[in-house]
């Protein structure tokens, strides 16, 4: 059964890598082109103006607590691992902006990816997904009950679309914005769906800039 599993997850990850070269080359985040293939998945808005505030879910290495990452730039988003565009374009973005970091800025930035699938995302297929992006980037989850609070604190919506015929079963429909959270704990600004690395990268900068003495 492990290889199985470890079998379909490769397969995922070079689908994936086909996926990233083709948004590195002739992706537009600033309009819509008529290359832009249409997989009918729109991003959801948010459920309710996010306020934030801490929380505590698990990764593959334990539990993760937001009161445990003062100090640092964190980056919150959304979604789930077998989600078909909308991550895997935020993502490659996210990971982009961190790597035109520094290597004391990367130190203190993190990012937390929140999987609204519990279901299907136990933390080690988290852990193997995130990886793929950015050693920086952490998968998440709890039960369902713990990861609609957090969606609560954030706004972030979510819905599960069942798939009728399909292998999958089911899509989940989400919001697709990246919360950046300053070092305090506090939550800074909301990015849209598919903002450029460059704008990512200013909004991490500003918060570490101003923790500078």
């Amino acid at each position: 059964m492990g290889s199985m599993t470890g079998h379909r997850l490769l397969i995922a990850i070079l689908l994936m890598a086909g996926l990233t070269t083709w948004l590195l080359l002739f992706w537009d985040p600033t309009g819509v082109s008529d290359s832009v293939p249409d997989k009918g998945q729109v991003p959801l808005e948010l459920a309710a103006r996010p306020t934030g505030g801490d929380f505590t879910l698990d990764s593959a290495t334990g539990p993760v607590r937001l009161a445990d990452l003062r100090g640092q730039v964190v980056l919150l988003y959304f979604g789930y691992t077998a989600c078909p565009d909308i991550c895997p374009t935020n993502l490659v973005f996210i990971a982009n902006a961190l790597r035109g970091l520094r290597q004391d800025e990367l130190e203190r930035t993190r990012v937390l990816f929140v999987s609204v699938d519990p279901e299907r995302d136990e933390p080690r297929r988290l852990a193997e997904y995130a990886a793929y992006f950015h050693p920086r980037i952490q998968g998440i989850t709890g039960t369902p009950e713990q990861v609609a609070q957090v969606a609560r604190l954030y706004g972030a919506a979510y819905r599960r679309a069942e798939e009728a015929g399909s292998a999958m079963g089911y899509l989940v429909d989400h919001s697709a914005y990246t919360y950046v959270i300053d070092p305090s704990g506090g939550l800074s600004r909301t990015l849209d769906h598919a903002t450029p690395p460059l704008e990512i990268l200013a909004a991490i900068r500003s918060l570490l800039d101003a923790e500078q003495p």
